[in-house]
């Protein structure tokens, strides 16, 4: 809690608008728009929400590819696979555990709808060649941003970057509203049709502007609006986003720092961040060597009172993924880093001496 959430969610009680776009959507609206240099952000209930619109946005159809990582969360599936497209997963880089960009080319079809990069942990995957990718193949780049509000790629902010970006302010990103997302929407032709599915299909909020007299049924749309009360909590989450970044930041340089033994003696290795790109501090994972038992490392952690898990079961592997996806060759990168990759406890209430323990109580787990 940054200190205004209560006191924004007062306010919105007593203004006595409980429902969306109200004062304080518009507020975050433009915070938002500030901040990233979108054409246009759009708040909505949820990551998923913001990706499910990009698939109607971009009129995926049946039988349509979306090229994208198995190592990601299922939503990054699911919004398409509910418009009748195909997942096309292709491996990740052992450095940054994002897409490998060299094997997109190979994966394009003619059925190629879209690529969606996933910017794991915060950490940018490389858009110029993605973008540029895209673009000589005529297909739309979606940015699966969920974990990247405050991180940029060559200076331009995450989900500014494609035609469209997709966050998140789920309870466990940096900025949160409990459930809450928005869309970044990039092109200015497809800012109106997004309005529009936003608002069931309506023209609705040109009405709200004075545009026209009254609104009525448009397009295909769908209720994609979070209510006031989480808009007054989330603006005072991103009136401190540059504090906050800063200290998950600072946190996680201090275990960079910390743990850099473990990764000298070949115990672990720690994330990489390419030098163009700047992070948020969204999350510190280490990938164990391949001689540890993962469990065991989790389970002795566990003993010492430190919360440390494992992250995504790569979505190849899962039942729907298996029944409505299809992975372009081999996806050895994902299923080796998926089981050794180790997320460690980060949050703002975390100290010095909080890093310094649990790197003292990996250490000891790593000899065990």
């Amino acid at each position: 809690m940054t200190g205004n959430e209560l006191r924004y969610i007062e306010k919105a009680h007593a203004d006595g608008r409980l429902a969306g776009d109200g004062d304080f959507t518009h507020l975050c609206r433009e915070m938002l728009e500030s901040y990233t240099g979108t054409r246009a952000a759009l708040l909505t209930h949820s990551c998923t929400a913001a990706l499910e619109m990009t698939a109607l946005l971009t009129n995926v159809q049946q039988g349509d590819e979306v090229v994208m990582p198995s190592f990601t969360f299922v939503s990054t599936a699911n919004a398409f696979v509910m418009r009748g497209a195909i997942p096309v997963f292709i491996d990740i880089r052992p450095d940054t555990l994002n897409m490998d960009e060299t094997l997109i080319n190979d994966a394009l079809t003619e059925k190629t709808k879209a690529i969606v990069p996933v910017h794991y942990a915060g950490v940018p995957c490389e858009m110029d060649v993605i973008c540029s990718i895209a673009h000589e193949n005529n297909v739309y780049v979606i940015e699966d941003a969920a974990q990247g509000v405050g991180s940029t790629y060559k200076g331009a902010a995450l989900g500014a970057i494609g035609d469209f970006g997709a966050y998140s302010f789920h309870e466990t990103k940096n900025i949160i509203s409990g459930e809450g997302g928005a869309l970044l929407v990039n092109r200015e032709h497809f800012i109106l049709p997004a309005e529009m599915i936003r608002e069931k299909g309506t023209n609705r909020a040109q009405f709200f502007r004075g545009e026209i007299d009254k609104y009525t049924w448009q397009s295909i749309g769908s209720s994609f609006l979070p209510g006031e009360l989480t808009a007054a909590f989330l603006l005072a989450q991103l009136e401190a986003v540059q504090d906050i970044t800063d200290r998950r930041v600072d946190l996680w340089r201090q275990y960079h720092q910390a743990l850099l033994p473990l990764e000298a003696s070949g115990q672990l290795r720690r994330p990489v961040i390419p030098m163009h790109t700047s992070h948020n501090g969204h999350m510190y994972y280490v990938v164990l060597d391949h001689r540890y038992d993962r469990a065991k490392v989790i389970a002795h952690l566990d003993g010492a009172g430190i919360h440390a898990v494992f992250h995504y079961v790569p979505l190849h592997l899962s039942p729907a993924g298996q029944r409505f996806c299809r992975q372009h060759s081999t996806l050895n990168n994902t299923e080796q880093l998926a089981n050794q990759l180790l997320r460690l406890p980060l949050w703002l209430g975390m100290t010095s001496a909080d890093i310094e323990r649990i790197a003292s109580a990996l250490t000891v787990a790593l000899r065990a």
